[in-house]
C-alpha cells in the first residue's frame, strides 16, 4: 500500500466515522427515512471529494474535526445526487456501488425524501458553529456550497445531462456540461479548505482551477469506464451512458483522445498547486489515481 492509499484510507474512515454520528438512527415514526439516508450514504462508494476537503484542509492547518464536517457536508450533497440520478424519472438505474439503489431497496418517494434531506443536512452542517468559530467563514461556505450544487452547478448540469439525450453536443458543449454536473462539486471541495482558513483569493482560486481540471478528468475517466469497465469493477450498471445516447466525452474524442485528454487535465491541475510546495503533495497523488482508477 502507497503512502497515498494510507492517506485515502485513513481520510475514509473518519469521514465515515463523523458521517455515522451526524445519520443516527431513531425509533420514531419516520424511521424509515433515516435507516434509508444511512443506507444511501454509509454504502461504500470512494470518497474522493471528502478526501479533497481534508487534504485542502490540511495545507491550511485548518482543525480535522471542522473539516471532517465539511468533507461530510460534501458527501452528502454527492449521495443526495446520486439517489435522485438513480430514480426512474432520472437515469434509472438499479444498482448503485454493488447494492440496489435507494428507490429500489425501500421505494420512490422515500427515495425523493431521502434526496432531500440530505441536501438539507448538508447545510445544517456548514451554518454550524462547530464547522468554523467564524461566522464568515461559515457563511461563505454555504455561499459556494449553493452555487456549486445549484441550478448554475450540478443541476443545471444534470438537466443538461437529460436535454443531450435528444441532441448532439460539441465538445464545448460537453465540457460545459460535465463542469457543471460533476466540476462545481468538485470544485467546492478544493476550495473548501481555503475557505475555512480564511484564505487570501489567490490561494482560493489556485485551489478552484485545480479541482476544476482534476474534475473534468475525473469524469472522462468516468466515461472511459462506462465503456471500457465491469459492474464488478465499477459497481453499477455499465454501457448505459451510450444506450440513452448521453454526450460524453468519448463522443467528440474516441476513446485514445479521452484518455490522452485525461492525461492532459492531469498534469495541468498539478500546476496550480505549485504554490503550494509539499503541502499540496497528497493532492497531486490524486492526479494520478483518478485516472488510472478501475472503480
Amino acid at each position: 500500500m502507497t503512502a497515498f492509499d494510507t492517506a485515502l484510507e485513513e481520510a475514509t474512515e473518519r469521514v465515515d466515522r463523523e458521517l455515522g454520528r451526524l445519520l443516527p438512527l431513531t425509533d420514531e415514526v419516520e424511521a424509515q427515512l433515516f435507516e434509508a439516508m444511512r443506507y444511501a450514504v454509509l454504502n461504500g462508494g470512494k470518497r474522493l471529494r471528502p478526501f479533497i476537503v481534508m487534504a485542502s484542509s490540511g495545507m491550511f492547518n485548518v482543525a480535522p474535526e471542522q473539516a471532517v464536517r465539511v468533507a461530510a457536508a460534501v458527501e452528502l450533497v454527492h449521495a443526495y445526487s446520486l439517489v435522485h440520478d438513480d430514480l426512474p424519472c432520472m437515469d434509472d438505474d438499479d444498482l448503485r456501488r454493488g447494492k440496489p439503489t435507494v428507490h429500489v431497496k425501500y421505494d420512490e418517494a422515500t427515495a425523493v425524501l431521502v434526496g432531500d434531506a440530505l441536501l438539507t443536512q448538508a447545510f445544517e452542517i456548514l451554518a454550524h458553529e462547530d464547522t468554523s468559530a467564524d461566522p464568515k467563514a461559515r457563511a461563505d461556505l454555504v455561499l459556494a456550497l449553493a452555487k456549486a450544487a445549484g441550478a448554475h452547478g450540478m443541476v443545471g448540469g444534470q438537466m443538461l445531462d437529460l436535454l443531450a439525450e435528444d441532441a448532439h453536443l460539441d465538445e464545448n458543449q460537453t465540457v460545459r456540461l460535465q463542469r457543471l454536473k460533476t466540476g462545481e462539486m468538485i470544485a467546492f471541495s478544493g476550495e473548501a479548505g481555503a475557505i475555512l482558513a480564511r484564505a487570501d483569493h489567490v490561494h482560493r482560486h489556485a485551489l478552484r482551477m485545480f479541482a476544476h481540471d482534476l474534475g473534468l478528468a475525473f469524469q472522462i475517466t468516468d466515461d472511459l469506464l462506462d465503456v471500457e469497465g465491469t459492474v464488478e469493477q465499477t459497481g453499477k450498471a455499465v454501457g448505459k451512458d451510450a444506450a440513452a445516447g448521453k454526450a460524453t466525452f468519448l463522443d467528440v474524442l474516441g476513446v485514445d483522445g479521452a484518455r490522452d485528454r485525461a492525461a492532459m487535465l492531469a498534469q495541468q491541475a498539478k500546476t496550480h498547486l505549485e504554490m503550494f510546495g509539499s503541502k499540496a503533495e497528497p493532492l497531486r497523488q490524486l492526479c494520478d489515481f483518478v485516472i488510472t482508477r478501475r472503480s
